[in-house]
C-alpha cells in the first residue's frame, strides 16, 4: 500500500476529493434531513433511506413520462414533493400517534416501514435496476484548478452550499423554525402557548422527508437506481448526524464532508478495502467525542 501511495499523483488526489465533494452533497441533504427529524421529534427513523429511495424512482418514473430535454427538471421538482405528500399521509395517519412511545417501538415501526416500501418498489418498478441520463446541459466537463470534473458534479457542488443556507435560515430566521427548536426542547410548553405541536412536528417530519427525496432525485443520474439503495445511505445518514452533533445543521454538513472525502480518497488508497476509511474515522472521532464534532443544538 506504502509503494501504492508513493505513485499518487497530487492532481489524481485534488480530482478525487472534488468527487468526493460532489457526493458530500447528497450525503448533506439526506443527513439533515434526517437530523431535523431526530432532533425535533425524537424519532430513528429508519424509513428515510425508503424515502430517499422512493425518491429516486420517482425521478426515474417522471423522467420517462415527461422525457425530453425537460424531463429530468420536471422530475427533479416533483419527485421530493411526491414523496413529501407521501411522508405526511403515514406522519398524519401513524407516526403522529406514537410521538410519546419509547424510542425502541418507534426504532421497530419505522424499521417495518423500510419493509413495506422495499416491496411496494419492488411490485411497481420490479427487482431490475433502473437509470436515467445525465442532462444534457450537463454533459461533458468543466476545469476546476485544471483538472477535469464532470459538469454534474459542478452542480452538486453548488448545490450543498444553497440547501445548508436554505435550512439555516429555516430554522433560525423563520417562526416555524424558531417553535419547531422550541418544541424540541419542552413540547409541553409550547403547547401551554396554545401553539400545534402536532402540526409543527408533522411540518419539520415532511421537510426531513422532502430532503431525503431530494437526495435521491439528484442521486439518480449518477448510479444504478435500485432496490436496497436505501440500507447503504440510511446508515450512512445516521453516522454523519451523530459525529456532526444531533441537529446541527452545520455538523450535518461537516459529517457529511468527513464521510464522503474519507470515502474518496480511500478508493484512491486502497480501492479494496476504500469501505473501512470513513467508517474508521467515524469511530475515531466517536471515541474522542462521543457527543459528535459540533454541540447539539436542539
Amino acid at each position: 500500500m506504502l509503494n501504492f501511495i508513493s505513485h499518487i499523483s497530487l492532481s489524481s488526489l485534488l480530482q478525487q476529493i472534488l468527487v468526493g465533494l460532489s457526493r458530500t452533497t447528497i450525503l448533506f441533504i439526506v443527513a439533515s434531513g434526517l437530523s431535523l427529524v431526530l432532533g425535533v421529534l425524537r424519532i430513528p427513523n429508519l424509513a428515510h433511506g425508503s424515502f430517499y429511495m422512493i425518491g429516486a424512482f420517482l425521478t426515474y418514473s417522471v423522467s420517462v413520462v415527461v422525457g425530453g430535454k425537460a424531463g429530468f427538471w420536471v422530475a427533479l421538482a416533483v419527485a421530493p414533493v411526491g414523496v413529501a405528500l407521501i411522508s405526511l399521509i403515514l406522519e398524519r395517519g401513524l407516526f403522529c400517534h406514537l410521538y410519546d412511545r419509547e424510542h425502541l417501538m418507534l426504532l421497530l415501526f419505522t424499521f417495518s416501514f423500510t419493509l413495506v416500501f422495499g416491496d411496494i418498489v419492488k411490485i411497481i418498478w420490479g427487482s431490475d435496476f433502473r437509470s436515467i441520463s445525465t442532462p444534457a446541459v450537463f454533459q461533458g466537463s468543466l476545469a476546476i484548478f485544471g483538472l477535469p470534473l464532470p459538469r454534474y458534479n459542478v452542480f452538486l457542488l453548488i448545490i450543498g452550499p444553497l440547501v445548508a443556507l436554505g435550512l439555516w435560515v429555516l430554522t433560525q430566521k423563520t417562526k416555524i423554525g424558531k417553535i419547531a427548536r422550541a418544541a424540541a426542547v419542552d413540547r409541553e410548553m409550547v403547547g401551554a402557548v396554545g401553539i400545534n405541536v402536532s402540526l409543527v412536528f408533522s411540518a419539520v417530519f415532511v421537510i426531513g422527508c422532502f430532503l431525503a427525496g431530494l437526495g435521491g432525485a439528484l442521486v439518480a443520474p449518477t448510479q444504478n437506481i435500485t432496490q436496497g439503495m436505501d440500507h447503504s445511505i440510511i446508515m450512512e445518514a445516521f453516522l454523519i448526524v451523530i459525529v456532526g452533533g444531533l441537529g446541527n445543521i452545520w455538523g450535518a454538513l461537516l459529517g457529511a464532508l468527513i464521510f464522503g472525502l474519507t470515502d474518496a480518497i480511500g478508493i484512491l488508497l486502497w480501492p479494496q478495502f476504500a469501505i473501512v476509511f470513513p467508517y474508521a474515522v467515524v469511530v475515531t472521532i466517536l471515541m474522542i467525542r462521543p457527543k459528535g464534532l459540533l454541540k447539539s443544538t436542539w
